[in-house]
This record gives structure tokens, sequence and C-alpha cells, in this order.
């Protein structure tokens, strides 16, 4: 018999079946270091094994049981400590008993659902984890192997363009159009903005991309806004009558896909901002949201050439300008 926790103990190692050959995501830390972690998707399988190796051969080893779980949880940094579980999954590796050497448990969680995208943001984290557990009576020995899930989705059937305008009465009068509303993380904005009434000086134009994460309900709402890119349009006064083209490629910048109340805990949503500023540095700002995706390559993958030249067609009849940056893509992969 052993007192105060002297005698037998643990180590507890969990490996994936394909560690081999699943691929691999950088993932952001709460501290903002960036990790590998190994990828997942919604409704694919999650298999491995649990190593439990006794320190002391020889010393057996008593335990409430050996249990590994699949969950997924949010977790408020207002509100720490209090995790929100929306998947929670068990597998009973051993029924209570004794260890007399180390061994080895097989586990498989099939067809897993992972319906939200993994996420770290200033106030909110979303995270999907595997725990194994060796129960005992004093003390339980765990490990947590975390993973990363993105969330895929296909060309959406309805994106159409964005037409808005700015004015000030008497003294500017502008119009800016972006080819669509709805875009993949890879993708690029392509616009034009037009100059019809110009009666002040303006100095310096650019178009920001704003993330903005909402988190909690009611009295506890919490808004963080986060410039994400800055593109300069024009440095100089324009006239009227110009119009100036946009191009903003995605890919260089890190962002996640639209979030809209995950889970009734938070929202992550991006916006195209416009600013105007004049010679006496008065700002003159332009809101419009836009939607982000993630294209599912995945799939394509698996598809047969003619059918990603079909895709490809389609997508390029709904979008000409882009057909050419996106077979480029796609040769780039």
């Amino acid at each position: 018999m052993s007192f105060f926790g002297f005698g037998q103990s643990a180590d507890i190692d969990i490996v994936l079946n394909d560690a081999e050959t699943r691929k691999k995501a950088e993932h952001k830390s709460e501290d903002g270091r960036k990790d590998k972690y190994f990828l997942f998707y919604d409704g694919e399988t999650v298999s491995g094994k649990v190593n439990v190796t006794l320190k002391y051969p020889g010393k057996r080893l008593e335990h409430n049981g050996i249990k590994i779980e699949f969950i997924g949880q949010i977790e408020l940094y207002y509100d720490r400590g209090n995790h929100h579980e929306f998947v929670s999954l068990v597998k009973d590796l051993a029924r209570p008993g004794e260890l007399t050497q180390s061994q080895t448990f097989d586990f498989e969680f099939t067809h897993v659902e992972k319906p939200y995208e993994s996420y770290t943001g200033q106030n909110v984290k979303l995270r999907y984890f595997l725990r194994a557990t060796v129960s005992r009576r004093l003390n339980d020995i765990s490990k947590e192997l975390d993973i990363v899930v993105h969330t895929l989705s296909t060309y959406p059937e309805l994106n159409s363009s964005i037409k808005m305008e700015v004015g000030i009465e008497d003294c500017l009068h502008i119009e800016f159009e972006y080819n669509k509303s709805k875009y993949h993380l890879k993708d690029v904005i392509v616009g034009k903005i037009y100059f019809l009434l110009v009666r002040i000086k303006i100095r310096h134009m650019e178009i920001d991309i704003i993330k903005r994460e909402t988190t909690g309900t009611g009295p506890n709402v919490y808004h963080e806004n986060d410039t994400i890119a800055k593109y300069e349009i024009m440095d100089g006064a324009p006239v009227r009558g110009e119009s100036i083209p946009i191009r903003l490629f995605l890919a260089g910048y890190e962002m996640t896909p639209t979030m809209r109340d995950i889970n009734k805990k938070f929202s992550v949503r991006y916006y195209l901002n416009l600013v105007l500023i004049d010679e006496e540095e008065r700002r003159y700002f332009k809101q419009q949201e836009i939607t982000l995706w993630r294209k599912g390559d995945i799939v394509r993958k698996s598809m047969s050439h003619q059918a990603v030249i079909a895709s490809q067609r389609f997508e390029g009849s709904c979008n000409p300008e882009k057909t050419q940056s996106q077979s480029n893509e796609e040769d780039d992969s």
C-alpha cells in the first residue's frame, strides 16, 4: 500500500492511427504563438492508441477505470473555468482494476460531428481535443491532445456584387463596387471606385479589412475590432470622372471563415472599410460586411478531372475576372 501518492504512477501517450500521413495545420495559441496540429474535418473518424507506460516496472497500478474522451468546447475568457462543451464523447478502455505492466488500448470515434471551426480570438477560444484518463482514488493521471478542425464550404449559389455610395452634400460623391459579397480565404477582391463629384481635397484613400469578434449575450457583450489589412488605393487628389481599380489578394492575411452566432456564444464577422482622409485630416468612412468561407480543396482533390474543369467553368461564368487567378492557385497546389 502506498501513501501520499508515493508508489506506482504512469505516463500516458495518445497516438493517432494516421499520424504519419495526416496533414497538419498551423493554429495560433492564446499567447500568440503558432503551433502545428493534426487537421480534421467534420464527419471524419478519429482513431488511435492510448499507451499507458508504468514508471516502475514490477509494481502494480490500481485504478478506477481508464477512458478516452473526444471534446469540443468553447471558453470565454471573461468566464474562465466555465467551459461550454458542444461535443462530448466517451469510450471506456478498461474497467476498474489494476495494471501489472505497461499496456496499449485502441480507440475509435466513428464519423465524429465537428460542427465549428477551431478558433482562438481576443476573448474566446474554441478547441477540440482528446483526453485520456486513468482514474485513481487520490489523483487521476490524464493527457490531452489538441487537434484543429477546418470547416469547408462549397461555391455559394448567390454571390451578388456590392455597390455603395459615399457622399457629402455638394462636396463629395463617390460610388464603389466590389465584384461579389462572398469570398473564399484565398480569393481576390476585385472592384472599382468612381469619383462623380470632388470638391474637397482628398489626400489619402485606403480599404481596410476589419475583423469584428463579438462574445457574450445581454449585458455581457464584448466587441473587439482588429484591422487585418490596409490597402492603399490612392495617395493624392482625385479628379471628377476618375475611376480607380482595386485588386486585393486575401491569401496573404490570417483570417478565418465568417462565424455567425457559434453555439450562441460568439461571432466573427469581416468588413470592408473604405477610408478617405482630406488635407485637414478629417476622416470619412463607409463600411460593408463581406462573407468569408473556406474552399473545399479536400473535395476538389477527390473529384475527377472532368468534374474539376466543369467546376472551374461554373465559377468562371459567375466571375470571369477570377478564373485565371484560380487556375494558377490550383497549379501551385
